[in-house]
């Protein structure tokens, strides 16, 4: 398994250096790569701009890829996704002003998400300072309110050090990004190497990992063991603490019903029989207990008004300031979901009795009306309609993953579609931007995964309307030889969209600032280097698929979809409810 992001700090150098020369000259690129491998950043996601070119440098000495991309937006979601995948944090580097600017999207997206990542922007020289040199602008002040932690490197000797502070501030609480400006002469200048201090790996990050107050633990326990009706929500922080196995065996143990949202997704196969995905409203209406496990009650969970004000509700979360907000909870546990979770399934053992016979009307009950939602959308799932439903394309996609397929869901409606029918297989393997519904994030998210992880397949579905935000960077993963097989749903549309303007102001104005080209992204795939292939008929979906798979290239599959097929959730609004 990964790495966990939630360590102390990476395992120290096996190698190191304990007695460089003080007086060998250093600059503050090569002390931003020293710190960088410190905490074993093995790559760097950028853009190339004049006032970062001596990181590269310094890359190149440590040992540290350079992934160059096309947009500085896709350097700071593959930032974001390289953490989610990995467990350690990402680092994406950019020019300073626009350079700057376009990396906002995606650590803002990283903030949301509470995925560790470091952005590193360039800046003006110092003694430029408030003369309007080249690309000047107030880069901390635009990016303290999406990040944990910004602020400007004063001088090189402290290069190395402000780097090891954004990564402890990466991880304090619910990790989450963190930015540092580096003045063009304070990176270029050179300084005696004693005169700066250079973390050693291991050494400057104490363990974040709490397994929460034991008294609480204890009445989780007790709380479980005593539910007729259980449900429990496995989200996000479920993966980032790598508590998967420990989250599976508590739900196993105690026999409880588990539902998984966002990175949870996967910490139960699709055939285990506590894994429950279409009964949530009705387990969140007649449960007794909810125990919600790393996700807010956001959006999502409609700000918590979804569950049940007759239930008992417990919230486990790494930060404070998420348990209790929006709705009340009976029980709040601050800590680190595997170990919360571990610690209540130990705490429940010692029980006589453990109430998990008592629960297998309930497992029963929440199992039928799974089966009745599944019948009710079997159609739909086999349709041979053309174009092509929705339903049918993300039924195929879901018979296609393997243990080994990481999905990532880029879009609106066609992504909503994805939530209800794709189960990733195993732990970690399902990406969506998360709570900020981000469009765009698809490509860097599948360079960064696939990079990361080459032994790992990589799918993606695209929205149409998504993919054109950052699709340029299809030519970096052939550049880089970076297979994936991607799709696109294409409606011509920005659907999701589309549905609400119809719903608010009728068919005469349904199309309104929504409406795309019919685009070939098979041709685009293809100029760029790539495999591309249409597909109108549903039949040949899965083969189109699995020669993508075979082709070894990145691909992209141009499915035209039904225009005029809406995701439940679409028609519902539920994102703004």
């Amino acid at each position: 398994m990964p790495d966990d992001a939630q360590n102390a700090s990476p395992d120290p150098d096996p190698n190191p250096n304990p007695n460089p020369d003080p007086d060998a000259p250093v600059s503050g690129g090569h002390l931003v790569a020293k710190a960088l491998k410190a905490e074993g950043v093995d790559v760097i996601y950028t853009l190339c701009g004049g006032h970062i070119i001596d990181i590269y440098d310094g890359c190149v000495d440590e040992g540290i890829d350079v992934v160059d991309v096309r947009h500085e937006q896709v350097a700071a979601h593959a930032a974001d996704a390289h953490a989610r995948i990995t467990g350690r944090p990402g680092c994406a580097v950019v020019t300073a002003g626009p350079g700057t600017t376009d990396a906002v999207t995606g650590v803002a997206n990283a903030l949301r998400a509470e995925s560790p990542m470091l952005l590193i922007g360039g800046q003006g020289a110092r003694s430029q300072h408030k003369m309007g040199s080249l690309q000047d602008l107030p880069h901390v002040e635009m990016m303290t309110p999406v990040t944990k932690f910004a602020a400007t490197v004063p001088d090189t000797a402290r290069v190395a050090d402000m780097v090891s502070m954004a990564f402890r501030e990466c991880f304090h609480g619910a990790p989450g990004p963190s930015f540092l400006e580096i003045p063009r002469d304070v990176l270029d200048a050179k300084v005696p190497r004693g005169t700066a201090r250079v973390p050693r790996a291991g050494h400057y990050r104490a363990s974040t990992r709490s397994a929460g107050d034991p008294d609480a633990v204890e009445r989780l326990a007790e709380l479980l063991v005593r539910s007729a009706k259980p449900a429990i929500l496995l989200g996000g922080q479920v993966w980032t603490t790598r508590g998967t196995d420990a989250a599976a065996a508590l739900v196993r143990d105690l026999n409880l019903p588990a539902y998984m949202n966002g990175a949870g997704r996967g910490t139960l196969p699709p055939r285990d029989p506590h894994h429950f995905q279409l009964s949530r409203r009705h387990a969140f209406t007649h449960a007794d207990l909810i125990v919600v496990v790393g996700t807010p009650f956001d959006f999502r969970m409609g700000y918590g008004k979804r569950l049940s004000p007759a239930a008992t509700v417990v919230q486990i979360d790494l930060d404070y300031r998420t348990v209790g907000r929006n709705r009340d909870v009976d029980l709040g546990i601050v800590g680190d979901a595997g170990l919360v979770l571990a610690a209540a399934a130990q705490a429940a053992s010692g029980r006589l009795d453990t109430g998990a016979g008592r629960r297998k009307e309930w497992i029963e009950e929440l199992r039928a009306v799974e089966e009745a939602a599944e019948a009710k959308r079997l159609p739909l799932l086999r349709s041979h309609a053309a174009p092509i439903h929705p339903y049918r394309l993300v039924a195929e996609i879901d018979d296609f993953l393997t243990e080994d397929s990481v999905f990532i869901g880029d879009g609106g409606d066609i992504v909503t579609f994805s939530g209800q029918v794709v189960r990733p297989k195993a732990p970690g393997h399902w990406m969506d931007p998360g709570p900020l519904g981000t469009l765009g994030v698809g490509v860097p998210f599948a360079l960064a995964a696939k990079r990361a992880r080459p032994d790992k397949e990589v799918v993606a579905l695209f929205g149409d309307g998504a993919f054109s935000l950052t699709g340029w960077d299809f030519e970096t993963l052939v550049r880089f030889g970076l297979p994936f097989v991607g799709i696109v749903g294409n409606n011509s549309s920005m659907n999701q969209i589309r549905y609400g303007q119809r719903a608010k102001y009728g068919e005469a104005r349904e199309r309104v600032g929504n409406t795309l080209g019919d685009v070939p992204y098979d041709a685009f795939a293809r100029m760029l280097g790539g495999h591309g292939e249409e597909v109108r008929d549903p039949a040949q979906l899965r083969p189109a698929l699995e020669r993508a798979r075979r082709s070894g290239l990145p691909s992209l599959i141009n499915v035209w979809v039904d225009p005029d097929a809406y995701a439940p959730g679409t028609v519902n609004q539920t994102m703004y409810k």
